[in-house]
């Protein structure tokens, strides 16, 4: 890849603000309208931020690490900035399209880059119908609440529900139970990426559940669809020695 017109952001904590005035400093930078490619500065949730941003563009993103966590982030350096841009290896994401239904028959629509979650809302658990490719798979789930994630947000709420993580190029979504008390030894479902799911709220006016896809949150729901958007692609650069299917095998064998 050759760019010639770089964009800067930052997330607005100190750490990378201070990156965003060094970078700008250094190298001609252009506005995000203009840009081949965007350089984005701070965590996880700042990338997410910026490729929902830039989602129906397809402009490259290559991320550096001025936040937290940073695992969809390059290492954070100011020198050779150009040759690690033109250098960097491309990763093509698609995300999941939500759909959700409130009770009071608004209808949302939202893309998640890692994963859509559903979670009850009061101390009361949710009950779910689960519906896969219009074949009703589980009349009655009383759980927490329940998520399917992309292969790239495997590593983050999925895993934390003790989800599967999927290799990068598996061709496969995770649909994982929260905290699922019937059936009480369902673990979830790996789904082909074309796989078409419903969720439907049982008792919504007793037991509300929201729905959230990334950053965007509905509440009060009664039916949920998801699918994976396979016509709309995002994509991220990461340095040769950094590739995120390298990062996300590594998680496969972490043991501290």
């Amino acid at each position: 890849m050759a760019f010639e017109k770089i964009a800067i952001v930052a997330a607005r904590g100190e750490a990378a603000q201070a990156a965003l005035a060094a970078l700008q400093a250094r190298y001609p930078h252009v506005s995000e309208r203009e840009a081949d490619v965007i350089v984005a500065l701070g965590g996880d949730g700042f990338m997410l931020e910026t490729l929902h941003a830039h989602m129906t563009r397809g402009v490259p993103i290559y991320g550096m690490n001025r936040g937290t966590v940073g695992f969809l982030m390059n290492e954070y350096r100011e020198d050779g900035l150009l040759e690690r841009l033109n250098a960097a290896s491309s990763v093509k994401l698609n995300p999941l399209k939500m759909r959700a239904r409130s009770v009071r028959g608004t209808v949302v629509e939202a893309y998640a880059v890692n994963e859509v979650s559903l979670l009850r809302e009061t101390r009361q658990a949710a009950k779910l119908i689960i519906t896969v490719d219009g074949v009703q798979r589980i009349p009655e789930l009383i759980c927490d609440g329940i998520l399917l994630s992309t292969p790239a947000g495997s590593t983050a709420y999925n895993l934390s529900a003790h989800g599967p993580i999927l290799p990068l190029n598996a061709s496969v979504l995770a649909l994982t139970p929260i905290s699922a008390f019937r059936p009480r030894r369902w673990r979830g479902a790996l789904l082909d990426r074309t796989a078409r799911v419903e969720i439907d709220i049982l008792e919504s006016d007793k037991r509300p559940v929201s729905a959230v896809a990334d950053m965007t949150e509905v509440r009060d729901v009664s039916k949920v669809k998801i699918r994976c958007d396979r016509k709309m692609a995002m994509n991220l650069l990461f340095d040769p020695d950094q590739h995120l299917s390298e990062r996300i095998l590594k998680e496969q064998f972490l043991v501290a």
